[in-house]
């Protein structure tokens, strides 16, 4: 049952999350809610996560800004106001935010993480070791928005100690994902918001959507 509530939350506001503009970024602690009881609920959780860089690559301007915030919280209550508008799913109504060596991931079946591939993630072994568990236990890892082959190949070098029995593997449009509350044709390329006539990321000018299984065929990131 819990794996249909995420698979009916992900497909819903799969594309109510954008990265707008960085010019929105906050990281005053004000935005970041307290945790609350998780309950019956479903709550929004963005993953903190530290860098293996200081500062954008070739974005050196924007060395100050964290890229585990990028649109926070804008993206997050997006996200959630088209869960309640397009489901019955009871819904806390505002994000919280959490890093992965805290053990209370475990009462919360959904989390968050984006922009990891720019500067690379830093996990520590606690981290990974939370991570690895939370997944086979039946948690939900969404990850958004990479820039390019190189991102992925930066992010997947830290990513793939977490799960290093498992394959990553491409989902065909068919996969029941696509089909479960929107019939999608399978991947779909966004165009950014600011910057339209550049279509495609980079070096990559179609959709993918990757996943990792456990052996039951549940798509657990």
């Amino acid at each position: 049952m819990k794996s249909n509530i995420l698979l009916c939350v992900f497909c819903a506001g799969i594309s109510l999350i954008t990265a707008d503009s960085v010019a929105e970024i906050s990281l005053t602690t004000d935005l970041i809610t307290e945790l609350h009881e998780a309950g019956d609920a479903f709550t929004f959780v963005r993953v903190k996560y530290d860098t293996t860089s200081s500062n954008w690559g070739e974005d050196e301007d924007w060395g100050q800004w964290h890229t585990w915030a990028v649109d926070f919280p804008a993206a997050d209550q997006n996200f959630l106001r088209g869960v309640r508008r397009l489901t019955n799913i009871h819904v806390n109504k505002e994000p919280v935010v959490m890093r992965l060596d805290d053990d209370r991931i475990f009462e919360y079946p959904f989390l968050y993480m984006l922009e990891v591939g720019r500067q690379g993630i830093q996990l520590s072994e606690k981290e990974m070791r939370n991570l690895r568990e939370y997944l086979l236990r039946g948690g939900f890892l969404f990850i958004d928005d990479f820039w390019g082959t190189w991102q992925w190949s930066n992010f997947y070098k830290t990513f793939s100690q977490v799960l290093p029995d498992k394959s990553v593997v491409e989902l065909s449009k068919d996969h029941q994902i696509f089909h479960s509350f929107y019939d999608i044709d399978g991947p779909q390329m966004i165009p950014r918001v600011h910057n339209i006539e550049n279509y495609p990321e980079q070096d990559i000018d179609v959709a993918i959507n990757r996943a990792v299984l456990d052996d039951d065929g549940r798509v657990m990131v």
